[in-house]
């Protein structure tokens, strides 16, 4: 991770969040697409997502693609959550997910759960639903934990 990139500040209205995650740099795809986790432990990660130009796409509806990013990273760190930081690193192995509603604008909320955790692996449920609670996307993620190098 570059040095250059600032730490998370705004964890004040996040009282659900571990300590260790505000010295996560604020970068790369989730801030692209305005991801904004706010609950994180080993046992349940919950992140929203904007449906909006950054997140649609051409033809106004939520990118199936974005969808994934969001479930990607609801998995990883929730994975993340559970293992010695220090010595290992969750990353993404496979993932996939059924699109079942379309949404053209608002707000979509992930709810991701562990349904195997091993020694190497992990393997999440993530649902994302809109502000009804209706399912837009279900994803299972498996998350491959590596020794840092």
């Amino acid at each position: 991770m570059p040095d250059s990139v600032p730490p998370r500040n705004d964890l004040g209205a996040h009282a659900s969040l571990p300590d260790w995650y505000g010295a996560v740099p604020m970068t790369g795809l989730p801030t692209t697409l305005g991801i904004e986790i706010v609950e994180l432990s080993g046992t349940r990660v919950v992140a929203t997502m904007p449906v909006d130009e950054r997140t649609r796409q051409p033809f106004g509806i939520l990118h199936g693609g974005a969808s994934i990013a969001l479930a990607e990273t609801v998995a990883s760190f929730g994975a993340t959550a559970s293992i010695d930081r220090d010595r290992w690193l969750a990353v993404g192995q496979e993932i996939n997910g059924n699109h079942l509603r379309p949404k053209t604008s608002g707000v979509v909320r992930a709810t991701g759960a562990p349904v195997h955790v091993g020694r190497s692996t992990q393997v999440w449920s993530i649902e994302i639903v809109d502000e009804e609670g209706r399912l837009v996307c279900i994803s299972r993620c498996t998350m491959a934990i590596v020794e840092r190098r």
